[in-house]
């Protein structure tokens, strides 16, 4: 009898043990299924086919090629139109894609230009602003600038609403694609652009306004190019990466950059940077937008990672460090420069831009330099912040005839 009530108070743990382990593999099994949902639901919408265009085998860069009427989040008072257009990527030519904004009000004459050099939304296919339900996200106001009479031409950059993958950071790419936009833009003629052109650039764009300065005399003179307003831009490189590996942003660019570069240069591999894990979710990372809830589920894969980043060697060494450096914007600008940063940007620290301003005014650019007090990096150029009546009367300015100096001395 004894036995037998030691073996029933035995059995009852062990059916205890058994019914946990049960529920336990249940939820694990749950918790599975639900990732891999949110996983598939985060990834980069597929562009319509209006996207989709064979390269004509005499493809000129700057070559409009097709063009339809594009209304999404179109300002009212508005027109605009989304086109597929040549330009190039590592050196070859491609498609790429662009959204074009005018007031429907006929222009007396030619409209000035603003072309718009977006941020950050990711490396692959549907990642571009164009196919994004919020096109002019992070743009100083789309509405003033359609008020004001300009012409608004925003270049998707190659690779994110074609096919291909986008050359992340590579600033002649991207100069390349900003020029090559406002030239098959012009030859729009309901859109009745003329020649007078000042480029805005945030964060990513930010680089690629300078660039576009630095390029546009020996790649599109027949452009006028009257200034250039960089805002929070991505300057230095290797000071960018440097600082900002270790922050849940920066490991989210840090992947960026690792998978672009290593797809748009031979001489840097992504094993000399990042290796096991670190490697996946890197790699995992990049293959969704940043925008969404798909930021938001990269953010969380930020966790995985050790605190210091995704980097088992420092970046800015080797082949991969050259090639930042040769993508810092150190060349001279023939036209008037703003650059605009947030005091709280944590991401593109306030140091580092100092750094690279007076940098650039030591060489003997002219550069007008502002700060923004309780600034950050997205908030810099929001709805309420200082930055846009203030860009939009240097803008006026520009395209009035008045000189702008800079507030640096080199």
């Amino acid at each position: 009898m004894k036995e037998e009530i030691m073996v029933a108070e035995t059995a009852q743990p062990r059916g205890l043990i058994s019914r946990l382990t049960g529920v336990i593999i249940m939820l694990v099994v749950m918790l599975m299924i639900v990732t891999a949902a949110v996983w598939i639901a985060c990834r980069p919408a597929t562009p319509d086919a209006f996207y989709s265009h064979q390269l004509p085998q005499d493809a000129r860069v700057g070559t409009l090629l097709k063009s339809e009427p594009f209304s999404k989040a179109v300002p009212e008072g508005a027109q605009g139109w989304r086109i597929l257009y040549v330009t190039t990527r590592v050196g070859k030519p491609v498609v790429a894609s662009a959204v074009i904004v005018v007031a429907k009000q006929n222009a007396q004459s030619p409209r000035p230009i603003i072309a718009w050099a977006h941020g950050t939304t990711g490396v692959v296919s549907g990642c571009a602003p164009s196919v994004m339900e919020k096109p002019f996200d992070n743009l100083p106001s789309i509405d003033a600038l359609v008020r004001e009479g300009w012409a608004y031409i925003g270049a998707d950059y190659p690779g994110l609403g074609t096919d291909g993958g986008h050359t992340y950071l590579v600033g002649e790419d991207a100069a390349n694609a900003v020029l090559d936009a406002v030239r098959a833009a012009r030859q729009m003629r309901d859109a009745n652009l003329g020649d007078r052109l000042v480029v805005w650039g945030h964060s990513q764009g930010g680089n690629s306004a300078l660039w576009a300065g630095m390029r546009v005399t020996e790649y599109a003179p027949e452009l006028k190019l009257l200034g250039v307003a960089a805002l929070a831009p991505a300057s230095d490189l290797k000071g960018l990466v440097s600082a900002s590996k270790g922050g849940r942003f920066g490991k989210i660019i840090s992947a960026l950059i690792l998978r672009s570069y290593s797809q748009a240069y031979p001489d840097v591999q992504v094993g000399d940077y990042a290796r096991g894990v670190s490697r996946l979710i890197a790699s995992d990372i990049a293959s969704r937008c940043v925008g969404g809830y798909g930021a938001l589920f990269s953010v969380l894969e930020t966790n995985l990672f050790p605190s210091e980043g995704i980097f088992s060697r420092d970046p800015t060494t080797g082949s991969l460090g050259n090639r930042l450096g040769e993508n810092t914007p150190t060349g001279i600008i023939p036209a008037p420069v703003l650059i605009a940063q947030g005091e709280v940007d944590d991401l593109v620290l306030p140091e580092v831009q100092k750094r690279y301003v007076t940098a650039r005014c030591s060489a003997g650019q002219k550069i007008g330099f502002r700060t923004y007090a309780g600034r950050s990096h997205l908030s810099l150029v929001g709805a309420d912040s200082p930055l846009a009546p203030e860009l939009l009367s240097w803008t006026r300015d520009l395209f009035d005839g008045k000189p702008k100096e800079g507030n640096c001395k080199p």
